[in-house]
């Protein structure tokens, strides 16, 4: 891949940087991006790495490394050291009532045509009456778990 950035740091820069490497106060993936930046580094301070040769040496891929440039080019130093957040939203709790109407539907008659419930006929039935957006085998099967409620 191509070098799209280029990390030039300025003297004040990369002491800040090297003073986050070395006092050893500082969160690992913070002391690692600091150290891949002190390595990328193509100004007249730095040595100017290859970013393959960098992530061999930081333990880290070079994806990481062209990603961790791009955001030192476009949104500054302290924005490519902090952590970016998830795009994909954390994982819905189930709390109580989600458990409490489970087991009532658990334990009610079986669909038409079926003996009992199983777990996919539950997950597809609270999707159906809106109990939750969406909801996995295995939550429910969890869920039913804890609960020591058995569909057989």
């Amino acid at each position: 891949m191509a070098n799209r950035y280029k990390v030039t740091l300025t003297k004040l820069e990369r002491e800040q940087l090297t003073e986050l490497t070395r006092s050893g106060k500082s969160p690992a993936a913070k002391f690692i991006h600091a150290r891949a930046l002190l390595l990328c580094d193509a100004g007249k301070y730095g040595e100017g790495w290859k970013v393959a040769d960098a992530a061999a040496a930081l333990g880290i891929s070079s994806r990481t490394i062209e990603h961790l440039k791009q955001r030192w080019v476009e949104e500054g130093l302290e924005a490519a050291l902090a952590r970016t957040p998830h795009s994909t939203p954390s994982p819905v709790n189930f709390y109580a009532e989600f458990a409490a109407r489970l087991t009532a539907l658990a334990c009610s008659a079986a669909p038409a045509g079926r003996q009992r419930w199983t777990v996919r006929l539950l997950a597809e039935k609270l999707v159906e009456l809106k109990i939750a957006n969406r909801v996995s085998t295995m939550t429910v099967q969890r869920s039913l778990k804890k609960t020591n409620c058995s569909l057989t």
